[in-house]
């Protein structure tokens, strides 16, 4: 009887601990599913889309807890003297982006604008000292035109090729309303015509400078008009301003149609316009040789010669037929490379595509190689100095220090995988459907709001391999 009682209990005890675990798992379930199927928050509230414009595609990144680089993680990266440990923050934004909220201060880090070894107290430093060197730039652009700085910017030519002023009726009316900080004595003259013609043409850097004003202006009022944003003047003056102070001080390169799309993010992410100014800086230093023109050449057919090398490669079939169907040029490719991707994703995966290029490419020695061009060149040509932490480089460098570390050609960038892997991924309709040019363009211009800004980061990243690795072999 005791025997069979024991037994019974036992049995009675063992059910009760599994119920107990049933229960359990039944009240825990609906938490770990929706971990598993967090579909995250929207950022739209960060980017507001003006109420009239319905036919802006919708944003597809989303904050998810545990993924996207937050708040708490950014701050808990920092040693209470201010070192970044960037490893750590790479790995998180290339899984999941960043939070709105630090977008802009992250970018500076992705850009080189800081050292990650730096303390908090010498990036006060630097970021004074450039907010003063801002300031003497905008200065004496005010100085040659006071429209620049006053909250005001143009639209139509302000002088003729030869250098003299043109009086034209809508000159005058932009440089007239609302001036602002414009405080220009007159006499009895009109405050525009003084404006337009009161600094006399010292040299041709100034009237190359002063043709493009007005062409900045036209792009400044285009540029991502769909967001609320640019509702107010003052932040289109903002911009004007940014890239007419950088067309000023980049005498190689100056302005070209573009860089309002690659200096938008910037100033709605940052508060700052110095701030501002320095990140679309250290972005250009990337990019800028996509915009350098000759009489004979624009810079980005570099870039577009590196993709038909990497097509060519990785799908010989498709760079066959496009070369078939006169586009061996790659010229179709041509907007993507030159804006990254700004018109194929919204604005707020193209900021997320970003990030994520910029972390998967990060270079601890970034800050340095801006900072201090002529030591980092006496170091490549002479002293091996201290190598850098793999641990410390994005997903995409460390490939690229494994497999061609040594070499003496630059890597290519990140920007034409992904272009690859857009390709490679409408291969078979390109292949099928592509009877010409046209029809080239027609399929690549509907991807537009179609594309998932990481699937395509993962694309790129296996593309990069398989490139990698055929190119050794051949």
């Amino acid at each position: 009887m005791s025997n069979s009682t024991t037994l019974t209990d036992k049995r009675d005890n063992r059910r009760g601990k599994e119920r107990g675990r049933e229960r359990s798992l039944i009240s825990h379930f609906p938490k770990c599913l929706q971990m598993r199927r967090d579909p995250g928050a929207s950022v739209d509230s960060f980017y507001e889309v003006r109420p009239e414009c319905t036919d802006v595609p919708r944003t597809r990144f989303k904050i998810k807890a545990g993924k996207t680089l937050s708040v708490r993680k950014w701050q808990a990266a920092f040693t209470q003297e201010g070192y970044l440990d960037i490893g750590k923050t790479l790995s998180r934004i290339q899984h999941g982006g960043i939070h709105p909220s630090i977008r802009g201060e992250v970018w500076e880090f992705l850009l080189g604008c800081y050292d990650p070894k730096s303390t908090f107290d010498e990036r006060e430093q630097i970021r004074m000292q450039r907010r003063v060197q801002y300031a003497r730039w905008k200065d004496e652009c005010h100085k040659m035109f006071p429209v620049v700085g006053s909250g005001r910017y143009v639209t139509a030519p302000i002088i003729t090729e030869e250098g003299n002023p043109i009086q034209d009726p809508l000159v005058l009316r932009e440089t007239t309303t609302d001036m602002g900080a414009v405080t220009t004595s007159v006499g009895n003259g009109s405050m525009a015509s003084s404006i337009v013609s009161a600094v006399s043409i010292l040299d041709e850097k100034e009237i190359q400078w002063k043709l493009t004003l007005h062409q900045i202006g036209l792009d400044v009022i285009r540029t991502d008009r769909t967001l609320l944003f640019y509702e107010n003047s003052e932040n289109l003056s903002k911009l004007w301003d940014i890239l007419a102070v950088y067309a000023w001080i980049d005498t190689d390169i100056g302005y070209c149609q573009g860089m309002s799309d690659l200096c938008s993010p910037m100033i709605i992410l940052l508060d700052d316009e110095a701030d501002a100014f320095w990140c679309f800086e250290r972005l250009m230093r990337r990019l800028r040789g996509n915009f350098r023109c000759t009489e004979r050449s624009v810079g980005v057919e570099t870039q577009l010669s590196n993709l038909a090398a990497v097509t060519q490669i990785i799908d010989p079939k498709l760079h066959r037929h496009l070369e078939a169907l006169g586009g061996g040029d790659y010229l179709f490719a041509f907007r993507m490379l030159m804006v990254l991707f700004r018109r194929e994703f919204s604005f707020g995966d193209s900021l997320y595509l970003w990030e994520m290029m910029w972390a998967l490419e990060f270079d601890p020695d970034l800050f340095s190689l801006y900072e201090y061009p002529n030591s980092a060149n006496e170091k490549a040509e002479g002293s091996k100095g201290k190598a850098k932490s793999i641990r410390q480089c994005g997903k995409f460098e460390r490939e690229n220090l494994k497999n061609g570390g040594k070499s003496s050609e630059a890597p290519l960038p990140i920007s034409v995988f992904l272009v690859a892997s857009v390709l490679k991924d409408r291969s078979s309709k390109l292949m099928t459907e592509a009877r010409g040019l046209d029809d080239v363009v027609k399929i690549l211009n509907d991807i537009t709001g179609n594309l998932d800004a990481k699937k395509a980061c993962t694309g790129a990243m296996k593309l990069h391999k398989k490139y990698l690795r055929k190119a050794k072999k051949a």
